[in-house]
């Protein structure tokens, strides 16, 4: 099994658990996969460095060491090559990763062979401004909210080119269940189990008596416009990496992707179960 690794070395404790990662998968007989640019931090001669693009197309699963964040990152370059991810968790909640530090013994299921691939929807977003489209895809969620200087913004959502509702707020995020535990979730929407297919939209502050997160089915397309009477900023976060400013002449559709971002899940643990441990009880650390 060929696999690569991808570590943030920001992160604390990740150079260690990337070695003990490559100790444990070599002694498996694994070929290890690294991007050159880690050579100075993790030297080992079984390793194979090569660019990141090459590692990605030779290997069988990517292994990502770090946070939630990572993971993110990791899994939009990786689904692009059909890739399944398997993360680790170096970060505070880590609520994607299959395995914490102190469980990568279990690895050796990994290279056995004994492990399950769990389909994460995503959400697929055109931004239109004339003739120009850019497509982008999101793990977790897409934001329309405001800049900086503004107080609040004017959007108007429409549902299968249907009028859903006007949102004077601080913006609107939309989410994936799997995006339903992250920022969705702080601003009062529900969570949602990662197995389903459906789309959240759940407004920040919104200026309204009407303010409640609405659930869409998977089929369903949604156009975005600001209000043509708005006079303040607004931009487009995707999974909180993106940033586009967002004008009245923009066009914004949002649908389910056609493509599945593969999640490797070992020594699988029931959805409510992690809920439990990730968020209540780390709860009381924040």
């Amino acid at each position: 099994m060929k696999i690569m690794i991808m570590p943030n070395l920001s992160k604390k404790n990740a150079l260690d658990c990337t070695k003990q990662v490559c100790e444990i998968l070599h002694q498996l007989d694994a070929e290890i996969l690294i991007e050159n640019r880690y050579y100075n931090y993790i030297k080992f001669d079984y390793i194979s460095y090569d660019a990141f693009d090459c590692q990605l197309k030779k290997c069988d699963i990517v292994i990502v060491i770090g946070g939630d964040g990572t993971i993110i990152h990791a899994a939009k370059h990786a689904v692009l090559r059909q890739k399944p991810i398997l993360g680790i968790n170096v970060g505070f909640l880590g609520f994607l990763a299959a395995l914490e530090q102190h469980e990568i013994p279990y690895l050796h299921q990994l290279v056995m062979g004994d492990y399950q691939l769990e389909k994460r929807m995503m959400l697929e977003v055109e931004h239109r401004v004339g003739n120009q489209m850019e497509v982008y895809q999101a793990l977790n969620d897409v934001v329309i909210s405001k800049g900086a200087l503004s107080r609040v913004v004017d959007l108007n959502v429409y549902c299968n080119e249907t009028y859903v509702s006007s949102y004077r707020a601080d913006g609107i995020i939309f989410s994936t269940p799997t995006g339903s535990t992250a920022y969705a979730l702080s601003a009062g929407g529900p969570i949602v189990e990662p197995s389903m297919d459906l789309i959240g939209m759940t407004p920040i502050s919104p200026h309204s008596l009407f303010g409640r997160t609405i659930l869409f089915g998977a089929e369903n397309i949604l156009d975005v416009r600001v209000n043509e009477q708005m006079n303040s900023q607004a931009y487009m976060t995707v999974d909180g990496e993106t940033e586009i400013k967002i004008t009245k002449k923009d066009e914004l559709t949002i649908r389910k992707s056609n493509i599945y971002v593969e999640m490797v899940q070992i020594c699988k643990k029931p959805f409510y179960e992690v809920l439990n441990k990730k968020l209540i009880i780390r709860a009381g650390d924040l």
